[in-house]
């Protein structure tokens, strides 16, 4: 009989336990390692794993670190310089032939009319006993001192300043663009409080989606405003004008632009005719995480808006910091500065309340410490006016302006003729002085088109997502030549490694279980 122990039948538990013992788990993720280091295209770890010596091991190891080392340096600064998000601005000039034509404002230099102010007046300055007269033909120097509380008193009373303005139709004689008149509907008003009510032309609104908006080559024109003015200066409110006799106030400014005419228009002489002619520049800010520009208009700025007959204007920050000063003299004093009539709504930080505040007296010192301290205090600087950021885009004209000797004697008759069909009184001994007091009145405006070039002043990012990949990728192949196919051999290493433990992992509880069923 054959030996039956000698053909014994070797279970197969057995055999992968000896496969096992073969190759210990430690040698084999030491030899995917070594594998990793010989194939991968990352220098440096190939001489470290082919090394046959020790010295040369430590050398090639010493190498390695040192470059990845530099290399990280230089990595790590590549990364600080773009999260720093630098900037840099371009500059180009391109051909515009058909321009959206620019707004035009202008006011009377002295708003108030003497005939409709100084009866309401002296009723005002008699009921305070500042007065006791009602002689309406003179009017005091010191009078005037207490002219502005008067107006102050009829705005926060609510009462309307219009009825003792100028009017549109009282000092405009003609308008002409490219020559075709002009209608009202081309002009929208508002209240300054240097120079009463103002018009603006060709101002966006918000009803109309732009096609109100004029354009340089409207009618085959080329973008000409003429405005012909009439100042009234006899019905001018004696010593407000100071030592001016008569004139005009005119600013060139862009459609969505709230004109700040009290402190940026340019005064017009009467007797001339004035020439603006301007050339446009636009200027683009880059937004978060570049800047901190904004377009969003606050609710205090879009209730200051609403005043401006339905205008479709665009946030402003010097609108915003005159906002934010109002806010916190209003919170020290319970009104507002005076001489900002139309910054009047208010909304404390912390709140979403508009407030329609009240105009301070003019002999109140206390709105005038408040915005000294506000001005000089940083920490109540950034509780009231943090939100006041710069306007993402703007548009600025560059005005080259001359003048010439007006009107011609035809004009000076046509005006002649425009004065005696309003209502409203003739100044002293008309029919002798009237050629004297149509060129003491007379302001001609024309505004044109200089260049169709526009400059563009255009921020950009200096340092964008495909530079910094370059900047980090030039970095890695320098000092050790890692590229993305680098990375994948490293990804591939560790997978093998992981699937390696995984399998040893479930070969243990294999044979666990095995062992606790026999």
């Amino acid at each position: 009989m054959e030996n039956t122990a000698n053909n014994r039948v070797v279970p197969v538990n057995s055999i992968t336990k000896e496969a096992w013992k073969l190759e210990s788990p430690k040698h084999r993720r030491r030899s995917i390692v070594r594998e990793f280091a010989l194939n991968t295209s990352t220098h440096g770890l190939p001489g470290m794993a082919r090394s046959q010596s020790k010295h040369n091991r430590i050398f090639w190891t010493i190498s390695f670190f040192i470059f990845a080392g530099i290399m990280i340096y230089f990595v790590t600064q590549s990364i600080k310089s773009y999260f720093e998000y630098p900037t840099q601005t371009s500059v180009s000039i391109s051909f515009e032939r058909s321009q959206v034509f620019p707004a035009v404002t202008f006011c009377n230099y002295v708003g108030a009319r003497y005939d409709r102010l100084i009866e309401p007046f002296l009723n005002y300055t008699n009921s305070i006993n500042a007065t006791n007269t009602n002689g309406t033909t003179t009017f005091t120097m010191e009078q005037t001192v207490l002219l502005r509380d008067f107006l102050r008193v009829q705005l926060n009373a609510g009462e309307p300043l219009t009825q003792y303005l100028f009017s549109l139709d009282e000092i405009l004689i003609q308008c002409l663009y490219n020559d075709r008149n002009c209608t009202t509907n081309d002009f929208i008003s508002f209240l300054s409080s240097t120079y009463g009510q103002c018009f603006t032309f060709n101002a966006k609104k918000k009803t109309t989606n732009e096609s109100n908006i004029r354009y340089t080559n409207d009618d085959g024109g080329s973008g000409n405003l003429i405005l012909r003015l009439y100042a009234q200066s006899h019905l001018y409110v004696p010593f407000v004008a100071q030592d001016v006799s008569a004139g005009m106030v005119a600013m060139i400014h862009d459609n969505t632009q709230l004109p700040l005419i009290d402190v940026a228009g340019m005064v017009l002489a009467p007797g001339r005719r004035h020439k603006l002619g301007y050339k446009k520049k636009t200027y683009q800010y880059l937004s978060l995480p570049y800047t901190d520009c904004t377009t969003k208009i606050p609710p205090a700025m879009q209730a200051m808006f609403s005043a401006y007959e339905g205008a479709d204007y665009a946030y402003s920050q010097g609108v915003c910091y005159t906002l934010c000063i109002q806010a916190y003299i209003y919170q020290e004093c319970g009104c507002i500065n005076p001489d900002e009539w139309t910054a009047r709504s208010v909304v404390l930080p912390g709140t979403n309340t508009i407030i329609q505040a009240p105009l301070c007296s003019s002999n109140n010192t206390c709105y005038l410490n408040a915005t000294v301290r506000i001005s000089k205090t940083l920490s109540i600087w950034n509780q009231f006016c943090s939100d006041c950021l710069q306007e993402c885009s703007t548009v600025s004209f560059t005005v080259t302006s001359s003048s010439i000797a007006a009107p011609s004697p035809p004009y000076a008759y046509a005006t002649k003729n425009f004065v005696e069909s309003l209502s409203i009184p003739l100044p002293t001994n008309w029919s002798r002085n009237w050629l004297s007091e149509v060129q003491n009145n007379f302001v001609s405006l024309e505004v044109v088109c200089e260049s169709t070039q526009v400059e563009s002043y255009i921020q950009q990012a200096s340092l964008g997502p495909v530079d910094l990949l370059s900047n980090v990728g030039g970095q890695t192949g320098l000092w050790i030549g890692i590229s993305f196919l680098s990375v994948m051999e490293f990804i591939e290493m560790v997978y093998r490694i992981l699937r390696y433990e995984f399998h040893i992992i479930r070969e243990t509880i294999r044979n666990r279980l095995q062992i606790n069923n026999t």
